[in-house]
């Protein structure tokens, strides 16, 4: 069976941005003007496609990405749907608790929509999200939304783009009027005005530019040309020999420009108003890559080690990516995946090449947002969800059995914030179990544990909202009504400084003994070196490396993994307070063993003391996740918020304007900023806006340390 749509004709892209920019309105937008809602939710009503979770209507933002199947035929193009295109949309949380869904998003999506706040500008979060892109290669087109807004301001947004995140940003647009008077757009490519007409601005009327943006519109026009030929020297040379160069050679020359990532377009509208939308779909389809137009997968052979690529193709063996789980009220589990290359067919087996297993694929399904429709089969370029596979987890590769291949898989940040959970009665403890184990498997940044001492349970995650919203999704999706402890930080250990330890473990009982002897060195770990190749002695993983300078066979081979795992186990637990130790380096330099007494437990145990013996004489020390806290404020409240931050071990780092408001940007502990968002309200009358983010790890002072350690024990 041929796919229904030829693969030049998809476009796989997020809609992206800070919270509150109108990432879920402009989603809405999207899918009333490609035909796949016949009226437009809105945020504010609670009743939008893409944010389907009770929560998420409740709270008016957006915690899951949602995916969204629909079809584009451009305006331009009028009643001739030849080149109509498939567009496989999905809209990512803003909050920064929910990042993790924005970063493994990217891993798979071929280009992105990055909205913008008219009034705002680029904000915290818009600087994280293109982060994630510029990681990721994502091609992007900036679009500035909310230019009706009292405040919005096209030009200061523009700038902040310029200054905050790329000088490679051009406007393809610019407004007509702004605030109240904000009537449409001028496309500085094409020189056409549009305004948006009829139910919704569903008809897109172009005209002549209007006399009071004509000068404007014809400087930024020749700007915008600039910037397009210089990436070609033929048309560099006609454009200044004052050749005309055809519209078409320019959409051409821009189209291959912005999938290098050499060009950001910049549009603008007002997706609430229903000015603007329209144009933004024309420009994905005119400027934002499709699956061939990307690099192809890179994965290494789970058989032979080896590099491999697929090529996005049909006929290439099949390769895809699982990028989220989902548990879904009437189907069960759902596994969102990209193909990458080949073609799956409903009902065959495929092969997981992350645990060695065969799974059935029993039903594929194609989303618009909460609603599905079966598919037979999916092929290259496409984002599908699978009802049923078990096994599988978010990153692992599936792919034809024949063909083994691991591709990249997606890295997440480490959870920052903990706290204890139990249920509230005997009936809801079996149930809690299996809720935080399904939702442990949908979200990556959110970890489960059991505290060895306490045998309490504790849950650890991105940030307060994430674990309320997840402790909230127990009770409503599972049934558990949990309790819950006062959210506890992620502290971690380190070292700073060196030492030499050598430990044997010896233990004669009447029969055969245990014995085994290891020398270690042990440093702080030092960054890694772009570039720089590891030697094959060294084994490095994140926060750890292991050195085997064993030589000559003075503990025989068969005992160096115990011993590594010994020493791994040994950093779970920290000297200090018990937190676990990151950032070491151990060097196994010497040892010995006996005949018959040594074994892998032996060795195992001699390397857990040694490991322990070491922490100790090298200077441990305490570090602590420390935060980006942005606070935007009128500025009669500037020394009130200066004063609150400095109270709280913060460093204040830059205070800025924007618009009519000051923005203060600080480097806090979290330790210290619990209900703060409470405090911040009452000390500017709720006129204030904290924005925050993990920034990194840090030494705790050390009287701060004295008490945590107090504490603790």
């Amino acid at each position: 069976m041929a796919r229904d749509y030829p693969l030049e004709k998809v476009r796989n892209f997020g809609i992206i941005a800070h919270i509150d920019a109108g990432k879920t309105t402009t989603s809405e937008r999207i899918l009333f003007y490609t035909g796949e809602s016949h009226r437009i939710g809105e945020v504010h009503e609670g009743d939008t496609v893409t944010d389907w979770m009770e929560q998420e209507r409740e709270r008016g933002i957006t915690i899951t990405a949602a995916a969204i199947t629909c079809f584009w035929n451009p305006t331009y193009m009028g009643t001739d749907t030849s080149n109509k295109h498939r567009f496989n949309i999905i809209d990512t949380p803003g909050h920064i608790d929910f990042t993790s869904e924005v970063k493994r998003s990217m891993r798979v999506l071929d280009g992105a929509v990055v909205v913008f706040d008219g009034v705002a500008g680029v904000e915290p979060q818009s600087e994280t999200n293109w982060r994630y892109a510029e990681e990721a290669n994502v091609p992007r087109i900036c679009y500035i939304n909310k230019l009706d807004r009292t405040g919005a301001s096209f030009e200061k947004s523009y700038a902040s783009i310029l200054d905050r995140l790329s000088k490679k940003a051009v406007r393809l647009q610019i407004p007509i009027g702004e605030e109240g008077n904000f009537d449409g757009v001028v496309d500085l490519l094409a020189m056409k005005a549009y305004k948006f007409e009829g139910e919704m601005g569903a008809n897109v009327v172009a005209y002549d530019i209007p006399e009071g943006v004509k000068t404007e519109a014809e400087k930024y026009h020749g700007e915008l040309i600039e910037r397009i030929v210089e990436h070609d020297e033929k048309l560099m040379n006609d454009y200044l020999e004052g050749k005309e160069v055809s519209v078409e050679d320019l959409k051409k020359l821009l189209r291959k420009a912005v999938c290098a990532n050499e060009i950001f377009p910049v549009l603008t509208g007002t997706s609430l108003k229903n000015k603007g939308v329209q144009l933004i779909l024309d420009a994905v389809v005119d400027y934002l890559p499709s699956p061939l137009d990307v690099p192809p997968a890179k994965g290494h052979n789970t058989d032979t080690g080896e590099e491999e690529t697929r090529l996005a193709s049909d006929e290439a063996p099949f390769a895809a990516l699982v990028f989220k789980l989902q548990v879904d009220p009437f189907v069960g589990s759902l596994a969102f995946f990209r193909v990458y290359s080949g073609s799956i067919e409903a009902g065959t087996f495929v092969y997981n090449s992350a645990n060695n297993k065969k799974e059935r694929l029993g039903r594929i399904v194609r989303l618009q947002a909460d609603k599905r429709e079966d598919v037979k089969i999916a092929y290259a370029g496409e984002i599908v969800a699978a009802v049923g596979l078990k096994e599988v987890k978010i990153g692992h590769t599936l792919c034809n059995p024949e063909h083994p291949i691991a591709l990249e898989s997606i890295v997440f940040p480490e959870p920052v914030i903990s706290m204890r959970v139990e249920p509230k009665t005997k009936a809801d403890q079996e149930k809690l179990g299996i809720a935080l184990s399904r939702l442990s498997d949908e979200d990556p940044t959110f970890r489960v544990m059991t505290d060895p001492e306490t045998l309490e349970t504790i849950i650890s995650g991105m940030g307060e909202l994430h674990l309320e919203i997840l402790v909230e999704r127990m009770k409503r999706e599972f049934g558990v009504v949990a309790t819950t402890g006062k959210p506890q930080v992620a502290y971690r250990e380190t070292i700073q400084g060196t030492a030499d330890v050598e430990y044997k473990h010896i233990k004669q009982t009447g029969g055969r003994g245990q014995y085994g002897h290891v020398k270690i060195h042990v440093k702080p770990l030092a960054p890694v070196v772009e570039g720089k190749k590891v030697k094959n002695n060294i084994e490095r993983e994140d926060h750890f490396e292991f050195i085997n300078n064993i030589k000559g066979g003075v503990i025989p081979q068969e005992y160096i993994q115990p011993i590594r795992k010994g020493l791994k186990e040994a950093l779970e637990r920290g000297v200090l307070a018990g937190y676990p130790v990151v950032d070491v380096s151990v060097d196994l330099y010497d040892g010995s063993y006996h005949d018959v007494d040594s074994s892998e437990i032996a060795f195992k145990l001699a390397a857990i003391n040694a490991m322990q013996e070491a922490l100790q004489k090298s200077k441990p020390v305490l570090l602590e996740p420390i935060m980006k806290l942005e606070v935007i404020t009128p500025e009669k409240f500037m020394g009130d918020v200066t004063g609150s931050i400095n109270a709280k071990r913060g460093q204040i780092e830059s205070m800025s304007d924007r618009g009519q408001a000051k923005v203060v940007t600080a480097k806090v502990p979290l330790s210290e900023l619990f209900g703060y968002t409470t405090q911040l309200r009452s000390l500017t009358e709720g006129r204030a806006v904290p924005n925050l983010e993990f920034s990194h790890y840090a030494v705790v002072p050390r009287n701060v340390q004295d008490d945590i350690i107090v504490a603790r024990k």
